[in-house]
């Protein structure tokens, strides 16, 4: 990928940061965002989503291989909390992913497909070895 020119980008704020345009969107080198924008993960470390927003600006790494969208930190809202109702959906489901189909114990991990736990699987495969 070529090297871009830095220039003068407008952000949608009025701001004027060095930056160049990429798929409409002002870009940045890795490093360089200007403040008041955030990606998704430091949004996350916040306590905080984007709010339904889409990216303002993106930033660029590995020579444009690898991007990371950059949200306005006005936009966003608090992460929402789920309810003690979801929590035992998802407590439940990741229980289901942990418990073995043949002997119905608890494996302490999640099993891979076909959901059946270490010590079935060698002495199902010991049993067809003899």
């Amino acid at each position: 990928m070529r090297r871009h020119r830095l220039q003068l980008v407008e952000l949608p704020d009025g701001r004027k940061e060095f930056g160049w345009m990429a798929n409409g969107l002002p870009s940045f080198p890795f490093g360089l965002a200007p403040k008041g924008l955030a990606t998704r993960r430091q949004l996350r470390a916040a306590g905080l989503c984007p709010g339904g927003h889409a990216p303002v600006a993106q930033i660029v790494w590995r020579r444009g291989k690898a991007w990371a969208g950059l949200y306005d930190l006005h936009h966003a809202k608090p992460k929402r909390v789920p309810t003690l109702a979801q929590r035992r959906a998802l407590a439940a489901a990741m229980a289901a992913r942990r418990r073995c189909t043949r002997c119905g114990r608890d494996a302490g991990y999640c099993l891979p497909r076909p959901r059946t736990c270490w010590t079935c699987t060698t002495t199902d495969t010991t049993a067809h070895a003899a």
